[in-house]
């Protein structure tokens, strides 16, 4: 299935003028976007699926930017945190339009 037009305008936007979008990752796996400096890593998931969530969450977790961003409709954000927490991730997630977000602080142990 083909991308929405709405996530490759949302990708290209998280990426900055300079970024990348579809940065590889090991594992045959594709990072959203990554800003030119390569500080801010951003996946993209509208869905709402928990397990997809979840997916999201582990591609932002391989990837060392330090800043993790998953974007995600309004109404899927508790959904969102959830699947960050389960995979041990420290990061933003946010709404599409950006006016919203929740930190989540996993302590190292």
């Amino acid at each position: 299935m083909g991308e929405t037009e709405s996530h490759k305008k949302a990708k290209t936007k998280a990426a900055g003028k300079k970024g990348e979008t579809e940065v590889q990752l090991s594992g045959n796996r594709r990072l959203d976007a990554l800003t030119a400096s390569g500080k801010r890593a951003t996946e993209i998931e509208r869905s709402g699926d928990a397990a997809k969530l979840e997916k999201a969450a582990r591609r932002l977790k391989a990837s060392e930017a330090p800043q993790k961003v998953l974007k995600v409709p309004q109404t899927d954000m508790d959904v969102a945190v959830a699947a960050m927490r389960a995979i041990g991730v420290s990061g933003n997630v946010e709404n599409l339009s950006g006016t919203k977000s929740k930190k989540i602080r996993i302590s190292k142990k």
